[in-house]
């Protein structure tokens, strides 16, 4: 019985996305081209922002190694548009890897924890967003998830104990990682500890983080109030906060690229008594497409331009063995994971035969 059910839920979940999209490109005409415009750019100011912010975390934790900001703006952009393509936040792990590889000497469990400096501020607007919106009577509360048609969010929020087993699974498998890392445990809490350094200098996070992160948080404002005019929704101060609000809510289900469909159905819900559901729809799956074709298309340039990969699978592949490299205790404090060092591989010497540590560190 819950088979068909799920199927049925799924199948009305990807029709109403595709009607969505069907209204967005039969409308074309009535979009305000210069808004959509002005709202990418400020978008992308936004990430440039906070890829700032980043830096200056990671800088903070390895004091003594040069390393580039464009480096760390592009691993960031990479990222972003990848997610806004691709289910299952794949796009985290290539920022991680592609920070990983561009400071010398640096290791994942540093890098990874440097993302959750950025992150307490984060967390702490979108408790205030999700605050904000749950007392304007049209968010809808979370009971009523299980009521909206997208599949996702509506199966777990109706499929209550689902959900708690999977979090709980979820834990399981934290605790079984923590445990097999039991023997290098020290060492890997002083590379977390090391990522947070940070946060140990308060005027030092609240002005190389925080500020960041304050006018960042404002260039995204801007980004969505434009959008919203865009598409002829109206943009407001009560209706950006709300697409913050539906951003909160989509960000914590990934199982479509970017939250898309998540994002349509709480958009048509909170904004049903603003604009007809035709100009909702489209706007819905407008901004989607116009951010997913920006970040996408900038994350790609920055691959091939900034790291020299050829393609987001190729990064993936040559994350995936850096990291497998990593946990075997494999990597020299000096590796370089880079395309030109995988080249400098090919092209070395006999073994036996000196080797130029050039060929290895870069800075």
């Amino acid at each position: 019985m819950l088979a068909p059910l799920a199927s049925t839920s799924l199948g009305h979940s990807i029709s109403s996305f595709l009607d969505a999209v069907g209204k967005f490109f039969s409308d074309l005409a009535a979009v305000h081209w210069l808004a959509l415009l002005l709202g990418l750019v400020f978008f992308g100011l936004n990430l440039t922002l906070r890829s700032r912010a980043f830096f200056h975390s990671l800088r903070a934790a390895y004091p003594a190694v040069r390393f580039q900001w464009r480096r760390i703006w592009g691993a960031y952009f990479a990222a972003v548009g990848f997610n806004n393509v691709v289910p299952a936040r794949g796009g985290d792990v290539i920022k991680l890897f592609l920070t990983r590889s561009s400071i010398p000497g640096s290791r994942y469990p540093t890098v990874a924890a440097a993302f959750f400096v950025e992150s307490i501020f984060d967390a702490a607007v979108g408790v205030l967003v999700l605050i904000f919106a749950f007392t304007q009577g049209v968010f809808p509360k979370p009971p009523d998830f299980g009521k909206l048609s997208s599949f996702d969010i509506s199966y777990l929020a109706t499929h209550f104990r689902l959900t708690l087993f999977l979090l709980t699974v979820l834990a399981m498998l934290a605790l079984i990682a923590f445990a097999l890392l039991s023997t290098r445990v020290k060492a890997f809490w002083a590379r977390v500890r090391q990522g947070v350094t940070i946060l140990g200098d308060r005027r030092r996070y609240l002005r190389e983080v925080v500020a960041w992160q304050v006018v960042a948080w404002m260039c995204r404002f801007a980004a969505f109030w434009f959008l919203l005019d865009a598409f002829r929704v109206g943009g407001s101060v009560r209706n950006v906060l709300l697409v913050f609000a539906v951003n909160q809510v989509a960000g914590a289900v990934p199982f479509t690229p970017g939250g898309a469909g998540v994002q349509q159905a709480l958009l048509v819900k909170v904004f049903a008594t603003s604009a007809s559901t035709t100009v909702v729809a489209a706007y819905s799956v407008g901004q989607q497409i116009a951010i997913a074709a920006f970040t996408a298309l900038t994350g790609l340039g920055a691959v091939i331009f900034i790291f020299r990969f050829r393609s987001f699978k190729e990064v993936l592949h040559a994350g995936r063995a850096s990291r497998d490299a990593e946990r075997a205790g494999e990597l020299p404090e000096d590796y370089d994971d880079s395309p030109e060092d995988a080249r400098a591989d090919e092209e070395a010497p006999p073994p036996g035969a000196p080797r130029p540590r050039s060929a290895r560190l870069r800075y």
